[in-house]
């Protein structure tokens, strides 16, 4: 079982640094085409992108528990303090920012709040990016000192 978790939780942890970049790259992409309808549907897609992203990071979460044990220390304790950071920031602000932007999108509401929110939305998601980027090398290196 150590073994397959091994193998899946790197795996795992990257589909979720891919998702959260085609999100960010898909905002900034859909912002400079300066069209309402794309910007709208971009934020529709993003929404249903958390099927996929939601259970990669609890995945992720859970067999990198299941890896470290029970008493995590060193690297694997960073990792954790990291993904509480994550999980905090994507349940308190990135998954409601992600509902209410795709909302006020699909009516084509695209002011001051809106951009406020999405502003809110890439500096945290920036950060959560910058974090599992971080824990992703964490892990490469704790994978050679084996």
């Amino acid at each position: 079982m150590q073994r397959l978790l091994r193998r899946i939780h790197p795996l795992l942890g990257g589909l979720a640094i891919l998702c959260i970049a085609c999100f960010m790259v898909g905002t900034i992409v859909a912002e400079l085409s300066g069209n309402p309808l794309t910007i709208a549907a971009t934020k529709h897609t993003i929404l249903w992108g958390l099927i996929v992203l939601i259970p990669c990071l609890a995945f992720t979460g859970l067999s990198g528990y299941q890896i470290a044990g029970k008493a995590p220390r060193g690297l694997a304790l960073t990792k954790f303090k990291r993904m509480r950071v994550i999980g905090i920031n994507g349940l308190c602000i990135l998954v409601p920012c992600a509902f209410f932007l795709a909302f006020r999108a699909s009516e084509l509401k695209l002011d001051w709040l809106f951009y406020g929110v999405q502003l809110l939305e890439l500096l945290t998601g920036s950060i959560n990016l910058l974090f599992l980027g971080m824990n992703f090398r964490d892990g490469l290196r704790m994978s050679r000192s084996r």
